[in-house]
């Protein structure tokens, strides 16, 4: 097939900083292109110029043998481009079939014609094998099915290119597959893809090639059958990889002697949690695997207090406590890393210092005045000891990466010498080099007697990085892990709902 898109010596620059510097590419027709690097690389940029966001300064667009201007979204979309983001671009107060059409809606006599849109609508999604009620609103939908309407949508104005910006970040395993089924059969009917993921066994199972951005600058473009995961993140982080993906924690055999931090006895919680009974030691890193639902976000927020319509015991430090309140569960030394960082962890437009600072700012407060050398000295200190990369103390949150706001927010609760961190998918949206910087401080915080409760959808992460794994199905504990027994393998059988000794039988 021909090729679809060419990009010809794109640049553009923000005061002080060359986003893209003389980048060059080209995607042919029925190819799925994978777009990475690190946060800062180009990515987003590169985007937001294909789709008319941002205006170039200097290079060339081509698209279907054309040279294109685009201005704005409409203009993108009447070319036959369309993205897929994980935030879903949809009106949620409108039904599937709306969203399909809206704009384009089938008139009879002056008005909609209401029974043809759902008819064709209804044809849309059967058309990328999803059964559902058109006449439903948007938020009534999954993710998953929330973006199999805007691909439907975008099918529909005859899209040629799909961008699928982070769109598996909140989808569990099966509705990725499902995701990548529909991928495969854009494929086949000649329509590109520019796919960008953080989850890199994602791009090997779904690309036929990579380019690959660093600082702005095209690193290089590779076929993915030529070249593996070292290789891969060697490019994008500028230096050897093999440190990074080969890291696995050292397993201790002292658990049983630790003195037990937090242990849950039948916690039940109507519709999410079934019965579900912990317990995490010192210093010890419990990962919760589990598909979307499972009951692993509805668990952490009970033990951080944020819910109290529970039933069952928690005790902590061997004592029991009625918890539903987060204050006191903090003064316990119970912290929590939310899922959401942007919407529950960090306060965007504040700036880092204040982020970092606001969870101790009663101890900087002596006859109602804060002590601005002390807090000052605290910032400086942990900005320095997580190595946050930010401009400067007073620069706001919102402008760092993710990567960065997620090690503020863990040097947030560090102030407080928690006993236990619970973290909710702490690399969700993060680069391989920032992921592998908070994997390493996650380690460190457990060798200093912090214990940790890791959630993750990412197995491999889980498998790298704790001391026992719990896989929570339906809302209870359907089995542990631990030491060596610890596998990529081992976690699926018990995720999928297999248990291990059948396979021993």
């Amino acid at each position: 097939m021909g090729v679809l898109l060419k990009i010809e010596g794109l640049s553009k620059s923000f005061p002080g900083v060359k986003a893209l510097s003389n980048v060059s590419m080209e995607i042919c027709e029925g190819e799925v292109r994978a777009l990475m690097g690190e946060n800062g690389a180009g990515k987003s940029t590169l985007i937001k110029i294909l789709t008319g966001i941002y205006q170039r300064e200097e290079g060339r667009i081509f698209f279907a043998g054309n040279e294109i201007h685009p201005q704005n979204a409409t203009d993108v979309q009447r070319l036959g481009i369309s993205t897929i983001y994980q935030e879903i671009n949809l009106i949620p107060y409108l039904s599937v079939a709306e969203n399909i059409f809206i704009g384009r809606e089938p008139m009879k006599k002056g008005r909609i014609d209401w029974k043809k849109m759902y008819e064709e609508a209804r044809s849309a999604m059967q058309d990328l094998g999803v059964e559902v009620d058109v006449s439903q609103k948007i938020n009534r939908l999954s993710t998953a099915l929330q973006q199999m309407v805007a691909i439907a949508r975008a099918l529909q104005m005859e899209a040629r290119l799909f961008i699928m910006d982070e769109a598996t970040s909140s989808l569990d395993t099966q509705e990725v597959e499902r995701l990548f089924e529909v991928v495969r059969d854009l494929k086949r009917r000649g329509i590109a893809v520019i796919f960008v993921s953080h989850r890199m066994e994602e791009i090997f199972k779904i690309c036929d090639s990579v380019t690959v951005l660093k600082d702005g600058e095209l690193v290089g473009t590779y076929p993915m059958a030529e070249i593996d995961n070292h290789f891969l993140i060697s490019r994008m982080i500028g230096r050897d990889a093999l440190g990074i993906v080969s890291q696995r924690r050292k397993y201790k055999n002292n658990w049983d002697s630790r003195e037990t931090v937090l242990e849950i006895r039948n916690i039940k919680k109507k519709s999410k949690l079934n019965g579900v009974n912990l317990k995490v030691k010192r210093g010890e890193i419990l990962g919760l695997a589990g598909l979307l639902g499972s009951g692993r976000t509805e668990l952490a927020k009970i033990i951080f207090g944020e819910d109290p319509h529970y039933e069952g015991q928690i005790f902590i430090n061997g004592e029991e406590i009625h918890n539903g309140n987060i204050r006191k569960s903090i003064e316990r030394g119970v912290v929590y890393c939310p899922e959401d960082r942007k919407a529950e962890g960090v306060f965007l437009t504040m700036s880092v210092g204040d982020n970092l600072t606001i969870s101790v700012l009663r101890s900087l407060t002596k006859l109602g005045y804060i002590d601005k050398k002390r807090k000052l000295e605290l910032i400086d200190r942990y900005i320095k000891e997580m190595s946050i990369k930010t401009p400067s103390r007073a620069t706001q949150i919102r402008s760092l990466s993710g990567g960065n706001q997620q090690k503020a927010i863990l040097s947030r609760w560090l102030m407080l010498m928690p006993k236990l961190i619970i973290l909710d998918e702490p690399t969700r949206g993060i680069d391989v080099g920032a992921k592998a910087e908070i994997e390493k401080t996650i380690q460190q915080l457990a060798d200093q007697g912090i214990s940790v409760i890791y959630i993750s959808s990412e197995i491999e992460e889980l498998v790298r990085g704790c001391d026992r794994i719990a896989i929570l199905r339906e809302g209870t504990v359907f089995g542990e892990i631990s030491g060596q027994d610890i596998s990529t393998e081992a976690v699926l059988k018990l995720i999928a709902g297999q248990k291990l000794h059948e396979e021993r039988n």
